[in-house]
């Protein structure tokens, strides 16, 4: 695998993995490598510095520290980075809003979600729109018994 760092026209850097360098130029031609930020086609490989594994590097010996990334606002977001261009495409606006519709008129119930939405189901009375976590098995689980449920295509938090 080969790591790019890749830049489109309008100037968004980001980096994408490909098995090697003819599967990028492959991906490339065929209009497959879009803007991770606004979607464009014009993409090339930006300047990178090549990553040499050293045996300190493999071993975690002297290896610098890594700082965690600082947690976003909401207690059940996933602990990413914030970023700080404004989302750009229409996708990015679409799931930004869906974002913000959820945690507007929802419920956050952490990693209860499974067990609360059953509770919600099974009761039959008032619905209350509820989010959280749950593992594949249990989003499964509860599809297969008639709960709606429902991924949500969460993406990192923007500086706005």
């Amino acid at each position: 695998m080969i790591r790019y760092a890749l830049r489109c026209e309008q100037g968004h850097a980001f980096e994408a993995w490909f098995r090697d360098s003819a599967a990028y130029d492959a991906q490339r031609a065929a209009g497959l490598v879009a803007c991770a930020v606004c979607g464009v086609n014009a993409v090339d490989k930006a300047l990178m510095a090549p990553a040499v594994a050293t045996r300190a590097a493999t071993t975690g010996a002297g290896a610098p520290p890594v700082a965690a990334s600082p947690p976003t606002t909401h207690p059940g977001a996933a602990m990413v980075p914030a970023l700080s261009a404004p989302p750009e495409s229409p996708a990015a606006r679409a799931m930004a809003a869906l974002r913000a519709h959820v945690e507007k008129t929802a419920d956050y119930v952490g990693p209860r979600f499974a067990s609360e939405a059953r509770r919600i189901h099974a009761e039959g009375g008032a619905e209350r729109a509820v989010w959280g976590e749950a593992t594949p098995a249990e989003a499964r689980a509860l599809a297969e018994d008639g709960v709606p449920v429902a991924p949500l295509p969460w993406l990192p938090k923007r500086d706005d």
